[in-house]
């Protein structure tokens, strides 16, 4: 189901000049920001690993969806080159099968990681308990090897969609092939509810129910640690449901809307509809680039939910830095560990 470009290579209604001016502007920002944020967090993890040799269950999910970021980024060289050759790709036929195999494992692995990190903090906050007896690192691992047999097993159709010849004598990639439109449009439908409305319900209804637990638990326990752990219950799901809101629901929206519109575009040509056709494409372009932007969202989990991360990043500051910051930031190990 290759969606990267999301639209036809016809001359109707073309945006070729418009994706050509956005596409690359828009990879090259990712890169730059998801690149600088994956690696300070990848510095973290290696560090965090060197000192302890193993991680928590919360950071081995961290690092799994940092992983998954990392993949996208170093893939949108490629695509930004791509787009700034006037849409001719020169890197090869299986290069091309690659690219739309990444950038969907990222997606929905980073969907699922998201979720299981939601339903852990949940679990963490409403039964502190049984999240301290169930917590393994073993049971993580296996967790993430399923997201990613899921994800990559999921994803394998995108490995059809190779290089083609365009009558202008261009090698095209990451093209839609109107000729599987139907089957595209049966598989994102599918895509719609598994991998994106089911986990944004359970997420939503984890953090609904830890905020009203948490604000319960302040008012009948007016103490710092309560209202420290409501300020970062709040800073938490504020970014997640960021992810959410502006990276994948309008993609996953637009997307449906585009699909359905080229299909009947398809059966029964423009007509009259080229000037909404033109705009839904355009659309289509901005939410992928909006999609593809979660790498740079990712990192800011680290800081308000990776264990230990804020007690590493003082001790690895400049002594002058991390005096500021420590006079603002008082968490405990023992609180993180609790809360997460």
């Amino acid at each position: 189901m290759n969606q990267t470009t999301l639209w036809n290579t016809s001359n109707n209604c073309s945006i070729s000049e418009f994706k050509h001016s956005v596409y690359p502007a828009a990879y090259l920002f990712i890169l730059t920001f998801g690149l600088i944020g994956n690696l300070i967090s990848l510095f973290f993890f290696v560090s965090l690993w060197k000192r302890k040799m193993m991680f928590s269950p919360v950071n081995i999910l961290m690092l799994n969806l940092l992983v998954s970021d990392l993949m996208l980024v170093c893939s949108l060289p490629l695509r930004a080159a791509y787009y700034l050759m006037d849409s001719h790709w020169v890197f090869g036929d299986i290069t091309c099968r690659i690219m739309s195999y990444v950038l969907y494992i990222n997606m929905y692995g980073s969907v699922y990681f998201l979720m299981v990190l939601s339903v852990v903090r949940f679990v963490a906050i409403v039964k502190p308990f049984r999240y301290i007896h169930w917590q393994s690192s073993q049971r993580a691992w296996i967790i993430c090897f399923i997201i990613w047999l899921i994800v990559s097993v999921a994803s394998i159709p995108l490995l059809r969609a190779g290089t083609y010849q365009d009558k202008f004598g261009k090698t095209r990639c990451l093209e839609l092939d109107s000729s599987v439109l139907k089957t595209i449009i049966v598989l994102n439908r599918s895509v719609m509810f598994l991998a994106f409305v089911l986990p944004f319900a359970v997420i939503s209804v984890c953090y609904i129910y830890a905020a009203f637990y948490l604000l319960k638990l302040r008012k009948a326990r007016p103490n710092q640690r309560s209202q420290l752990n409501h300020k970062k219950s709040c800073s938490l799901v504020i970014i997640v449901l960021l992810i959410f809101l502006i990276c994948f629901m309008p993609y996953h929206v637009v997307r449906t809307l585009f699909l359905e519109a080229e299909m009947d575009v398809t059966k029964n040509g423009y007509g009259g509809s080229c000037h909404y056709i033109k705009r839904l494409r355009e659309a289509a372009v901005i939410t992928h680039c909006l999609a593809s932007g979660n790498s740079c969202l990712d990192p800011l989990l680290f800081l308000f939910a990776g264990e230990n991360f804020m007690n590493f990043w003082r001790q690895n500051m400049p002594r002058r830095q991390s005096c500021i910051i420590e006079q603002n930031v008082k968490v405990s190990e023992k609180i993180q560990t609790a809360f997460i």
